[in-house]
């Protein structure tokens, strides 16, 4: 008998076992959450492994600056066309005032002026410079400005062929000192205040005369920019 009852008891020993087993089981199973097998094994494989740090993407600034402007300034951003279809732009407080998204921007020299008081657009307009006798025009546009105004004026394809000394003075008054060497296709963007002064660390203009036939635009000059930021007048 003492066989026979060895043997029961093993075998009670062996249910019994069996049981905490699947009870260990079960209980580690409702206290680990749940997550895929390969994400666990992944985990294991990545245990000891420097963490991989992540540097977040850089904010947009206004304009597309890389930094942004301090506080009660005013963003801006010329850029000259390039070569016959990159065409210019002028942005302000980071809206396009001239660009092809909005359909304003054509050959000759494209001008926009702001109130620089209240920083809305006061107008916008482009005068072909390469045909027709548009220098008259322009100049009124450019005189028309009223005080406290901004005025920004890019180049697309050519500016120069028929820019006649009446538009020149007016620019040159404004504080240009390129407007008289504007050649044939030049890249130019400029920035003016009427009734006012800029401080003197704002960069205001930019000229390009490069003919390389070697460039990417096949002779025609490369696109130049200037951007920055304008204190805006103190409340």
């Amino acid at each position: 008998m003492r066989p026979v009852a060895g043997g029961a008891f093993r075998a009670v020993l062996l249910v019994f076992a069996s049981v905490c087993a699947w009870y260990s089981g079960y209980l580690l199973a409702e206290l680990i959450p749940d997550a895929p097998l390969s994400s666990a094994i992944y985990n294991i494989r990545n245990i000891g492994e420097k963490p991989v740090l992540k540097a977040p993407a850089p904010k947009r600034q206004k304009c597309d600056h890389w930094t942004p402007c301090p506080p009660n300034t005013y963003a801006y951003r010329l850029l000259s066309g390039g070569g016959r279809n990159k065409y210019a732009k002028i942005c302000f407080e980071d809206e396009l005032l001239i660009g092809e998204k909005t359909g304003n921007v054509a050959r000759g020299i494209n001008i926009a002026i702001v109130n620089y008081v209240t920083g809305n657009v006061t107008a916008t307009q482009y005068f072909d410079m390469y045909e027709g006798d548009n220098s008259g025009p322009m100049t009124k546009f450019i005189q028309s400005a009223p005080p406290k105004s901004l005025l920004f004026m890019v180049t697309h394809d050519d500016g120069s062929s028929r820019l006649k000394d009446d538009a020149k003075n007016a620019i040159e008054t404004l504080g240009s000192k390129e407007i008289r060497n504007m050649q044939f296709r030049s890249s130019w963007v400029f920035l003016a205040a009427k009734g006012f002064e800029l401080p003197s660390g704002i960069e205001r203009e930019k000229i390009n005369h490069s003919d390389n036939k070697k460039n990417r635009y096949s002779g025609w000059p490369a696109e130049i920019q200037i951007e920055g930021c304008i204190p805006k007048e103190p409340s």
